[in-house]
């Protein structure tokens, strides 16, 4: 009985120490919590997906992502300066959102300065992306890698829009960002800038005319509903930086950020391959909606009266050197 008693006790021990090891390693696991303004069925809410995803398989479930879209833990503006203090732990917006504090990324948002997504991609993922991301640590956040909004094109409820002429007179939700304000300012509209959780209800309640955006957030946010028309204008192209608070992303162990980097850079490729696959079926489904989708607008007209303007806005305040690299990246 004495060696029964003996060997209950040496197993309940041996349990016992089990579970005190397993605490430890219980207690390494870190929850983050990502947020933005997507609809769950937009692209930036699968990536952001992917990217939680990725980072459980590459940290071996020591970090887990937990992401909240469509706005649900505030508009782009409160989230970015919840990451800045540091109660959300990662975000991604559009670039607009980031240029009040690093003035140069409005390089980024000029329009016609990319002639195609290969471009973008090519400026983004090179040193040029990369210098613009570092200096977001100076506001207390690291950045990651880029994600897409994409090309931008515009939608209204009053007419087809083929030539500039026809921008004249609409009031058009943008980005706050001073670039997109400067071009349907010269176009003739008047440019009134608000957060995406705010659109559809500007538009139903005509407080606006229309809006700019690529195809896939104008199905996502089911903007078919309160817009008659589509005009592909691809005047500008807007990316995503993905952020983290910088403090916390400091604290953790050097494979560790190098995991959330690595995973951020696969989502963005997840994204855009998303983008790049859906386009077609995007603008069939609007036009099935009753959407009237003017395709083949010449851009020539519109770049002639909105790039040099906007360029020079632009250099007047930092020089020519970041527009000249980005064209010379193309």
């Amino acid at each position: 009985m004495q060696r029964h008693h003996f060997l209950r006790t040496l197993a309940g021990c041996a349990a016992a120490a089990l579970l005190a090891a397993a605490a430890p390693a219980q207690a390494q696991a870190t929850k983050l919590r990502m947020a933005h303004s997507g609809a769950e069925t937009e692209t930036q809410h699968l990536a952001a997906l992917e990217f939680a995803r990725q980072v459980k398989a590459r940290t071996h479930g020591q970090i887990e992502v937990q992401v909240y879209g469509s706005s649900a833990l505030g508009n782009d503006n409160t989230v970015i300066g919840a990451v800045r203090g540091g109660t959300i732990d990662l975000a991604t917006s559009g670039t607009p959102y980031y240029t009040g504090m690093v003035g140069r990324m409005n390089v980024l948002d000029l329009p016609y300065l990319f002639t195609s997504t290969e471009h973008a991609y090519k400026v983004l993922d090179g040193p040029i992306g990369r210098g613009l991301l570092d200096e977001l640590e100076g506001h207390g956040m690291k950045g990651l890698a880029y994600w897409e909004v994409g090309f931008r094109s515009l939608t209204n409820s009053r007419r087809a829009v083929r030539v500039p002429d026809d921008v004249k007179g609409l009031k058009i939700r943008t980005t706050p960002n001073p670039a997109h304000i400067k071009a349907f300012q010269i176009l003739g509209a008047t440019p009134t800038p608000m957060p995406l959780a705010e659109v559809f209800t500007a538009l139903e309640n005509k407080a606006v005319d229309g809006q700019e955006n690529p195809v896939n957030i104008v199905r996502n946010n089911k903007l078919y509903e309160v817009q008659k028309h589509m005009s592909l204008t691809r005047h500008a192209y807007t990316a995503m930086p993905v952020v983290m608070n910088k403090a916390k992303f400091a604290a953790l162990k050097p494979e560790q950020q190098q995991a959330l980097i690595d995973a951020a850079r696969a989502a963005a490729t997840f994204q855009r391959d998303l983008i790049r696959k859906s386009e077609a079926g995007d603008i069939a489904f609007l036009r099935s909606q009753g959407m009237q989708v003017e395709e083949n607008v010449d851009p020539e007209p519109f770049r002639k009266l909105v790039a040099e303007p906007t360029q020079q806005m632009f250099a007047d305040k930092y020089g020519r050197q970041l527009i000249d690299a980005v064209l010379q990246a193309r």
